[in-house]
């Protein structure tokens, strides 16, 4: 096998780690979001008077409504925002692969010469 393919494959894994660890991320960054919209609907049901804590670690601190539902709204917006980076990045890292999977692939077929003598047919040279 050619060292171009071997680097090539060597390349392919990596991205296929990459992507894995994407797609973990997203999952983890869904289900919070999931979590949290959960918690802002309870929270639309609650009036706005009743008497509110938030976890911080360990520790349950007293808060009031307003302020519990900004820090509920805005870590859905965070999270929104993070799942679409997450997407794109996903998306990026398959394109990537692809294009490495059909680079190897010419390369493998077209032997360790690779160059204008491989499978072009006419007209494929090099400069």
């Amino acid at each position: 096998m050619p060292p171009e393919a071997q680097e090539k494959i060597e390349e392919l894994q990596d991205l296929q780690e990459t992507a894995q660890q994407v797609a973990q991320q997203k999952e983890q960054a869904k289900a919070a979001l999931n979590e949290s919209k959960t918690a802002l609907d309870a929270l639309e049901d609650v009036d706005e008077d009743a008497g509110m804590y938030r976890e911080i670690g360990e520790v349950l601190v007293e808060t009031d409504y307003e302020s519990a539902y900004d820090d509920l709204e805005n870590k859905v917006d965070s999270l929104e925002v993070r799942v679409e980076q997450l997407e794109k990045q996903e998306t990026r890292v398959e394109e990537q692969f692809d294009d490495l999977q059909g680079e190897l692939q010419q390369l493998l077929q077209g032997g360790a010469g690779g160059g204008p003598m491989g499978p072009g047919g006419p007209g494929a040279g090099g400069a």
